[in-house]
């Protein structure tokens, strides 16, 4: 048994298929089913049910392949470790972050965590909480920018500041001219969603129940009411299909802002949201994860409240 065996094993599970979990390991496809089938034998058991056109993972082979998984992380951690003698804070840390943080905080965090760390450049990678989440788990990814609540086994986090909410309108909606308002104020109106997925949408969802009955109410057209991305929602509503609620960091100040739209702050019970850090237990650069910290607190977004 080899790690090299190992990591092919734990691919195929990944990827279901031979051929892509080739290209992910960067070998053929044939020199990976021989190490998958000579591994199959040593242990004297099938990882793998082999069907045309599709793989899947046996009962014990999902138990073999999570064993794996831990065994190639420690492995990789013997390098990370020889390291801590000398800079933690010398090669690429991997940083994950949700859509909806990621274009947002990264522009002024890069040119932070540069001058504070400039051997220490960031790989990211953008995706949904769950994604990211088995990425870190997998030890594909160091650290991962998420909105809470994130409760996985294994995983440490740290809460870095609370993001309140804001309602983005048009210049000519209604809402503009009313001096304060609520979220009792959207019942009647389209408000535009995330898709699912989105870990934004769910909280919108959560502080506005109503916005997704109005949504579904409307027949065919709902599915205008969603957006891929808060950069199209923000056009959308620009374009005047409807209102939506943004965290502060995303309402925006672009030319085409000041012009067409209005963002408004809640007057009471301000939803929001805490933006936090999270990272294996195990992970040996404790010191990378500080000076990120540090990085992101720096950052000075002014509309964000930083927590303790």
């Amino acid at each position: 048994m080899t790690l090299n065996e190992l990591r092919y094993v734990v691919a195929v599970a990944r990827e279901r298929h031979f051929g892509r979990a080739a290209e992910a390991c960067f070998i053929s496809q044939p020199t990976l089913s021989v190490a998958v089938k000579k591994l199959e034998e040593e242990l004297g058991l099938s990882l793998f049910e082999r069907r045309k056109g599709e793989i899947s993972v046996t009962p014990i082979g999902e138990q073999i392949v999570a064993q794996a998984q831990r065994v190639l992380e420690e492995a990789g951690n013997v390098r990370q470790i020889a390291r801590q003698g000398q800079d933690q804070l010398d090669g690429t840390l991997r940083l994950g972050a949700i859509y909806t943080i990621g274009p947002y905080l990264l522009p002024y965090l890069i040119p932070q965590l540069s001058e504070r760390a400039p051997k220490m450049p960031l790989l990211i990678e953008e995706n949904y909480t769950a994604r990211l989440s088995e990425q870190l788990k997998r030890g594909d990814l160091d650290v991962i920018l998420i909105s809470l609540p994130f409760d996985e086994p294994g995983i440490l986090t740290l809460p870095l500041y609370r993001e309140p909410f804001v309602l983005l309108l048009p210049r000519s909606h209604p809402l503009n001219q009313k001096k304060d308002f609520s979220i009792d104020d959207l019942r009647e109106e389209d408000v535009l969603l995330l898709g699912p997925g989105h870990c934004f949408r769910d909280q919108v969802l959560e502080v506005c129940p109503d916005c997704m009955q109005r949504s579904t109410t409307e027949g065919s057209a709902a599915k205008t009411m969603e957006g891929g991305s808060l950069e199209t929602i923000r056009y959308m509503v620009a374009s005047g299909l409807g209102v939506t609620i943004l965290p502060c960091s995303a309402a925006g100040a672009e030319r085409f802002s000041e012009r067409l739209l209005s963002i408004r702050r809640f007057g009471r019970k301000t939803p929001s949201r805490i933006v936090a850090l999270a990272w294996r237990k195990s992970f040996p650069r404790p010191d990378a994860i500080t000076e990120l910290s540090d990085a992101v607190l720096a950052c000075g977004m002014s509309c964000v409240e930083a927590l303790d």
